[in-house]
């Protein structure tokens, strides 16, 4: 009997013997039977891949039941398989794979061609991996900016020429030596034989020494770089698992994907790790191991890309079932099932009382008035709650709240020498014009990327005037318009994302051309395509064609390159448009985005609910990106509309919108209430009196109420810039501070009341209503009617009653 077909069997009988236990009888049910990778393409003598089996049980846990698992092949003399189950090629063909598992079974094609062939060892493609995985050119050791005991390589391999350079002609002989390999330092001290700062980092029979010893022995050539294939896409396998009880398992398989068509498993090569090793850990060899219960994303890095899978940890055996409820929409069918597979229930709606507060503060930023809570209390429509919402978008107050949004976003601002007053205005008006008129999201958005013209006549080409910094502008766009943080790639490659140094510097290239020159009037300046101006590669001094982050390079010539990539990053090609903007806006209503930070889209920062953030951005771009159709769709949903009470399942669960978060309100929006409910006015630059502190233009107005609260200055464009966190100083100001205070003293509602004759149980009643959407509690009303005992000043009381409500934790946050 050959030998590959024996070590089939011996396999398939090890499997059969472990079968009764794959699923007991009340067990649940096996749903689906996944084999990752879905085809084994075996190239080369080389080649090998790892095969996983997943079981998908009903119960919505996995496991990996790769070693309960039985294999057959249709043509065994194709291919050999050992104890761990990986294939290598033995002889050119097509067979197929059969792994079954209970009462499931898979197929898997399998391809094997070039058997025969031993290619030689690439630099690039074999040897700078090694260099990965064994952490030698890490930020920790010879890949620090400066090195580390003398020896320097470029952080995790951005400059393989330059690490080639510094391999073989700094020390010739010695890192790499070419007539004893053996004795080549870079072996020497990898394997520990020698003494090393980083200690020993792989055995002398390893996979990595071996890759490398072979490499010098052929005399560490180089790579002719035009002919070696490129790789395009990493894969990890399984994608997600729900792993059940603590110690359970499950092996993880990578493959990388290159331009030739050719692919290879990578997983002994590739760098693992995790967000979250309370939860799940991952040794080298990819294997995960569930620890205490909890979410992790476990993540594969090899050459430039990172890819990562997601992981939860349930406590083994866990009973749950979650409740019976209606779903209004597909949020709350998406957000249901994350939370059926972590075992979390939701809380309950939320009141009437409690819901009219919380969407009025989110759409319009003002509080409903007595009128309008009395008029949806008494309404018996069922459908009352989305006939406010209606009512609430379609009042301009929703559009200005989008506009200091944008105008964050935008760093709408003064800025000297650059940005005068007046533009800063017409600038402010343009997207007031913009957002009052429904224009969708993606015209605005082009609209401005590719604006040219006089900053007085052309408004939106202020945008160019916030900075003349190419590589600024660069980011600043992908963090505006794609959520993405691409900093870190200007001097290397991104050691959290994919990015890479040509992806930094392609991207930068768009705004190599943008021109400059003074109006007629010269406080105007006149943005223009210049038609010249090349951006260059910082390691090679190469020019840099423009290229899409993430996609393609377009073809820019005699075109505004800023038109070509407004096109572009606009538009349903470029996925990370609408998923920034749906996270941002789902950021809004519930203080948390379904990525967070919401500017901070990464690999090793993923999606709490990638479905549902991949189906709002869906459902955003077919609606013609309409902002209000969005916005009515998450508002309309339970998931919107649940109370912040938790319940036992949910009181340490906050990313995955199980029940409402208290969010305090923001700077503009709570002084705008507080002068709302005492009916007293602000005045601000530029405004009359009376205006809203949200209708405030430039983000360098400001005063001591907004900026104590946490007002964004507009500097950058980080989300961070407003700060949400309560502070002492603004429990002082509130508490003791000119704003509450006098407003109160001032307050026309103050001097009704008090001149009224109402009794005091209806005086307390009217200020709750009036200041926290609500009627006061038998205790709470009781507490304070003794203020208007025999002989109280009424003026006094009411005074004390209006205080203590505006500096109450209820009125300061929504909820």
């Amino acid at each position: 009997m050959p030998a590959s077909i024996r070590t089939c069997l011996t396999a398939a009988s090890i499997a059969l013997l472990a079968l009764p236990g794959a699923a007991s009888a009340d067990g649940p049910a096996i749903a689906e039977l996944q084999v990752f990778p879905p085809q084994v393409n075996l190239t080369t003598d080389r080649d090998r891949q790892s095969i996983v089996v997943q079981a998908n049980f009903t119960n919505d846990t996995t496991r990996d039941v790769t070693a309960e698992a039985t294999f057959a092949l249709a043509d065994p003399s194709l291919v050999r398989v050992d104890e761990s189950h990986t294939y290598y090629p033995v002889a050119d063909g097509s067979t197929v794979l059969t792994v079954a598992f209970g009462d499931r079974s898979v197929e898997v094609p399998v391809t094997v061609a070039r058997a025969g062939e031993i290619p030689p060892l690439s630099y690039r493609l074999d040897v700078m991996p090694v260099f990965m995985k064994a952490g030698c050119n890490s930020g920790g050791c010879h890949g620090a900016a400066r090195g580390k005991d003398g020896f320097r390589l470029s952080l995790f391999g951005f400059d393989p020429e330059g690490d080639y350079h510094r391999l073989l002609r700094e020390l010739p002989g010695r890192r790499v030596n070419l007539s004893v390999p053996e004795a080549s330092t870079v072996l020497e001290k990898g394997a520990g034989l020698v003494p090393h700062s980083g200690g020993q980092l792989f055995g002398t029979d390893s996979e990595l020494y071996g890759t490398i010893r072979e490499w010098i022995a052929a005399g560490a050539p180089n790579d002719t770089v035009e002919e070696l294939p490129t790789l395009t896409d990493v894969q990890l396998y399984p994608s997600r698992a729900v792993l059940d009880g603590k110690g359970s398992t499950q092996q993880m398989t990578v493959r990388a994907v290159y331009s030739d068509g050719t692919d290879r498993d990578v997983t002994s090569l590739a760098v693992f790790s995790t967000n979250n090793d309370n939860s799940a850990v991952v040794d080298g060899a990819g294997l995960v191991t569930a620890g205490e219960r909890g979410e992790a994303f476990v993540m594969a890095r090899f050459e430039t890309f990172t890819v990562g899978s997601q992981f939860l940890v349930l406590p083994q055996g866990l009973e749950f079932e979650y409740p019976d409820e209606p779903e209004a929409n597909y949020i709350d069918t998406l957000v249901a099932d994350k939370l059926r597979k972590i075992r979390v229930a939701p809380s309950e709606v939320c009141s009437d009382e409690t819901f009219l507060r919380r969407v009025s503060l989110d759409l319009v930023g003002l509080v409903p008035t007595p009128d309008e809570y009395r008029a949806f209390l008494d309404d018996p429509d069922p459908d009352k709650r989305s006939k406010v919402i209606d009512e609430l978008l379609t009042r301009k107050e929703f559009s200005e709240i989008w506009v200091q949004k944008w105008a964050e976003l935008l760093q709408v601002r003064t800025v000297q020498n650059r940005i005068e007053y007046k533009g800063m205005y017409l600038y402010y008006n343009w997207l007031v014009e913009q957002l009052s008129n429904d224009v969708p999201m993606d015209v605005m958005t082009r609209d401005l990327l590719s604006a040219s013209g006089g900053t007085f006549q052309s408004p939106a080409t202020n945008y160019y005037q916030g900075t003349n910094d190419q590589l600024l502008m660069a980011e600043n766009v992908a963090q505006v318009f794609m959520g993405m943080r691409i900093q870190c790639a200007q001097c290397h490659n991104h050691p959290f994302d994919r990015w890479t140094q040509d992806d930094y510097y392609g991207f930068v290239a768009f705004f190599a051309q943008i021109g400059r020159k003074q109006g007629e009037d010269y406080r105007e300046t006149i943005i223009f395509n210049s038609g010249g101006g090349e951006t260059k590669h910082p390691v090679d001094g190469r020019n840099m064609p423009p290229k899409f982050l993430g996609g393609e390079i377009p073809d820019v010539r005699g075109k505004d390159r800023r038109e070509v990539l407004a096109d572009w990053l606009a538009s349903p090609d470029n996925p990370f448009f609408a998923t920034s903007f749906v996270n941002r806006v789902w950021a809004h209503f519930f203080g948390i985005g379904i990525v967070e930070q919401v500017d901070d889209f990464r690999v090793s920062n993923p999606a709490s609910n990638p479905e549902l953030l991949d189906e709002l951005a869906r459902r955003f771009t077919d609606s013609g990106y309409d902002l209000k159709s969005l916005v009515r769709d998450i508002c309309n949903s339970r998931t919107y509309q649940r109370d912040t009470v938790a319940n036992d399942s949910n009181a340490h669960d906050s990313v995955n919108f199980a029940r409402a978060n208290l969010r305090r309100i923001k700077a503009e929006n709570l002084l705008d209430v507080i002068s709302q409910v005492t009916d007293t006015q602000e005045k601000f630059r530029g405004l009359p009196l009376g205006a809203r502190a949200v209708q405030i233009a430039d983000g360098r107005s400001s005063n001591y109420f907004l900026t104590t609260f946490g007002r964004a200055t507009r500097e950058t464009v980080c989300s961070c810039e407003v700060k949400m966190e309560p502070t002492l100083s603004q429990s002082l100001h509130l508490l003791n501070g000119s704003t509450t205070n006098a407003k109160i003293r001032s307050s026309p509602v103050l001097k009704s009341l008090v001149e009224s004759d109402l009794p005091p149980e209806d005086l307390i009643t009217d200020l709750y209503v009036r200041c926290l959407s609500r009627k006061p509690t038998p205790e709470e009303r009781d507490q304070l009617l003794p203020l208007f005992g025999e002989g109280s000043d009424r003026q006094q009381a009411l005074e004390d009653v209006f205080w203590a409500l505006l500096n109450s934790r209820e009125f300061i946050f929504n909820h």
